[in-house]
């Protein structure tokens, strides 16, 4: 069985049509029943492990969300980003390009991560900061206010 489905709500974001997606069984936190957020098309969630994207987050292009991470709030993941492992992106942070945030980091508030960036470990990055380029930000590393690495 799949973890979840469409809904029969679609929203066109720039030129692209997003589904909004509804759980079909029970996982992790998530309730089977529950509405989610948005994606253009089944690779954007895996169907195993506990990923959601919830709330009015959306997930587009080739950008793929699975293991147990979660893409929430206002958030958008977008081009080629990946988000996974414990990972965390919310609010109305952007995670677009190339980039991959994953272990046990967390995206938020107006950040954004983009180019080939890599957030990982239990690295934040949050405020309007700005990680992009062939950036790393690992560990217990904390980016955020104004920052742009």
């Amino acid at each position: 069985m799949k973890k979840y489905s469409f809904t029969e709500e679609t929203k066109v974001i720039f030129g692209v049509t997003l589904h909004r997606i509804k759980a079909e069984i029970s996982f992790g936190i998530v309730k089977k029943g529950e509405i989610g957020g948005w994606i253009e098309k089944e690779e954007n969630l895996d169907q195993s492990g506990n990923a959601w994207v919830s709330g009015n987050a959306w997930v587009f292009g080739d950008a793929k969300v699975y293991g147990n991470a979660w893409v929430f709030g206002d958030a958008e993941v977008s081009g080629n980003a990946w988000v996974f492992g414990d990972a965390k992106v919310f609010g109305d942070a952007k995670v677009y390009g190339d980039a991959k945030v994953y272990g046990n980091a967390k995206v938020y508030g107006n950040a954004k991560v983009s180019g080939n960036a890599w957030v990982f470990g239990d690295a934040e990055v949050y405020g309007n900061a700005w990680v992009s380029g062939n950036a790393w930000v690992s560990g217990n590393a904390w980016v955020f206010g104004d920052a742009k690495v």
